[in-house]
């Protein structure tokens, strides 16, 4: 989630609901302009007894902020705690529990991409060695409750975490005890973004199973494949789903922003602190009757971190970030953007992407959505069929787009490599979670302490 760096004083102030539209359409970019961003979170554990690490203890999670910062990293606080990272590689932030994530730089390419996951990798990797600290590449944790969590100094999770049960009962699972990687990627256009939109939103429940790695909780397994997809089933429905206005006829900028109008805020940043303001609304600010800022009206700070607050399986800044993946290891990290990218950045692939799911209906698609956390790749497909039947096509198209960017190494390799592990998911026939339940059934004998070598970076 968003780190703030500084205030919102000084920013430019939002008098109309234009300038809001507007501010999507600034994300508008040239195709030579085009990047990639990529996100990803990791659970970080105690060597010694698996248990998470507080933010203030000996060896913790502020020490192991420290101990990034040799690495070329600047410390970024939020009440004199050190609560991120910054650098040439992006920057470093806490979720709520401590779960560690590396915001990436946007990049040219997906070489780049991998080279900058692995560099992110080695450094906490010696980091973590030097603290007794481990990372695990999961969905969700598989053993820890909820109370055996710390939870990080940052203001806007405490505004979170005090409003989450009151919309939803799992806001907090996914507060506390879930990790994700996501890509986000730009549009050249209000059209190109439209596009983009509806084939990223139907096309999601494809990357979850691909990516379906939670399948424990508290010990034991869940009965899901993708728990963490799940957990969003019942988080907050005013800022999570599929968004079915995206699909209709005219959505752009104008209908994106009046959604986000609509969604609940969460808080305003102002003078270094977080001033609660969940449950309020942002139409309220924009006509200077918000109640805990009275009189005064939204920056585009403000209307920037109030995007961030929104859940969707894929979401609209001055960019569209996908959501829909759960953690997993360091070729996982790389296949998603490789996925999203081969789609959505080549014409011909959006186009024959488009056509493989044009046709499906609302209805359709949330059936899919609901089916997925459950089922992955043995989803009812619409029209028919397992959602494994469209994996390998969609693989084909994904491979297409990345071989027509031509963008290659040192070595003259191409960017079709990183979709490897996803080929094997389809040649296999099963997503990462079933193999850990296989093992969790079979050579592990139920002691799910064994997926600590399994899946740690």
């Amino acid at each position: 989630m968003t780190t703030k760096t500084e205030s919102a004083a000084g920013a430019p102030i939002i008098e109309s609901r234009d300038q809001l539209i507007a501010h999507f359409a600034r994300g508008e970019k040239p195709r030579d302009r085009w990047r990639i961003g990529t996100e990803h979170e990791k659970f970080v554990y105690r060597l010694d007894d698996y248990r998470a690490p507080a933010w203030d203890e000996p060896g913790g999670i502020r020490d192991l902020l420290h101990a990034l910062q040799p690495h070329g990293w600047q410390p970024v606080e939020e009440g004199g705690k050190i609560i991120a990272l910054t650098g040439a590689d992006g920057s470093v932030s806490l979720e709520p529990a401590g779960q560690f994530e590396l915001s990436g730089a946007p990049l040219e390419s997906l070489h780049q991409t991998c080279a900058e996951t692995g560099r992110h990798l080695e450094q906490v990797k010696a980091a973590g060695d030097a603290l007794g600290i481990g990372f695990l590449g999961l969905g969700m944790w598989p053993d820890k409750r909820r109370d055996e969590l710390p939870i990080m100094p940052k203001g806007r999770y405490a505004i979170m975490l005090r409003h989450m049960p009151r919309v939803g009962s799992m806001g907090l699972d996914m507060m506390l005890r879930t990790c994700t990687i996501q890509v986000n990627l730009d549009y050249a256009s209000e059209a190109d973004m439209v596009k983009k939109f509806r084939v990223g939103l139907a096309l999601q429940p494809l990357a979850t199973a691909l990516f379906a790695n939670s399948p424990f909780t508290e010990g034991k397994p869940n009965g899901f494949l993708s728990y963490r997809s799940h957990i969003w089933s019942d988080t907050d429905p005013a800022r999570t789903g599929m968004l079915p206005f995206v699909f209709e006829e005219g959505f752009g900028y104008e209908r994106y922003a009046d959604y986000m109008l609509d969604v609940p805020m969460y808080f305003v940043y102002r003078d270094g602190r977080y001033i609660d303001a969940a449950g309020l609304s942002f139409r309220d600010f924009l006509r200077g009757e918000l109640s805990v800022l009275p009189g005064e009206k939204p920056t585009i700070d403000d209307w920037n971190d109030h995007l961030s607050t929104a859940f969707p399986e894929v979401r609209l800044k001055t960019f569209l970030e996908m959501r829909g993946a759960d953690g997993g290891p360091w070729n996982r990290i790389c296949a998603l953007p490789a996925f999203w990218v081969g789609l959505l950045y080549d014409d011909a692939a959006l186009d024959a992407a488009w056509d493989l799911v044009k046709d499906w209906s609302m209805e359709d698609r949330e059936a899919l959505r609901s089916a997925v956390p459950r089922l992955a790749l043995d989803a009812p497909l619409p029209g028919g069929g397992r959602l494994g039947d469209i994996a390998g096509p969609v693989l084909d198209i994904a491979h297409a787009g990345l071989a027509a960017r031509a963008r290659t190494n040192a070595m003259g390799d191409n960017e079709t490599g990183f979709l490897d592990p996803l080929r094997e998911v389809v040649r296999s026939g099963k997503v990462p979670a079933q193999v850990l339940l296989d093992r969790y059934h079979g050579d592990w004998a139920g002691d799910l302490s064994r997926i600590y070598a399994e899946a740690s970076f």
